[in-house]
């Protein structure tokens, strides 16, 4: 935002109008894209899981895993707010972050090449979710500000993704409160329950 508002500047002062509105612009989308709103954060039981970003559920598959039930598919857009927040009161057991493409979501490779962060939470029960962000076509890249073996506090910012998608892996033992098609807001929107201890 900074920079876009140093050549929009620079642009004025030479008199390059359309450069100038061009990199105006940007400096508009980058404060749409990064806006901070305080939110009145719902109070929910201890075992509550919440959506750590905005945006619309596509798909909640049933996976065969070990350690996970569900894959819950989440699409963020430059519409939605990119501050990413914690589900639930944990600790970061791990994160991976893997540099890459920046490909639309509809390309078959996508997932496979684009940018991606992987965090493993984990609960005083040791039960674990693990979130992995995905970046689709996108201006900036990820921006995450916590790490390994942080305590974490449920619905505190870790970070901002302004447009990508977002994999949730929920354990067996949780009670889903969402569907497909559900317009999800991070730190108020209940993603479900866990229900025991695994």
């Amino acid at each position: 935002m900074a920079y876009s508002f140093a050549l929009f500047t620079l642009f004025v002062i030479f008199d390059f109008d359309l450069f100038a509105l061009v990199s105006f612009a940007f400096v508009i989308l980058f404060a749409y894209m990064y806006r901070n709103p305080e939110r009145e954060l719902s109070v929910f039981e201890q075992n509550s899981c919440l959506s750590p970003v905005d945006g619309e559920i596509i798909s909640i598959d049933e996976i065969k895993d070990k350690d996970y039930m569900y894959k819950i598919t989440v699409d963020n857009s430059y519409l939605n707010i990119a501050l990413l927040r914690a589900p639930f009161d944990s600790k970061l057991e791990s994160v991976s972050v893997h540099h890459g493409a920046r490909l639309s979501f509809d390309s078959n490779i996508s997932s496979d090449l684009n940018e991606n962060v992987e965090l493993l939470f984990s609960n005083y029960n040791k039960i674990k979710v693990k979130i992995k962000h995905i970046s689709k076509q996108s201006i900036t890249s990820f921006d995450i500000n916590i790490k390994e073996s942080d305590s974490i506090h449920q619905t505190q910012r870790y970070g901002t993704m302004p447009n990508g998608i977002t994999e949730i892996y929920i354990p067996r033992n949780f009670r889903l409160n969402i569907n497909v098609g559900n317009k999800i807001v991070a730190s108020q929107t209940l993603i479900g329950y866990f229900i025991s201890v695994p």
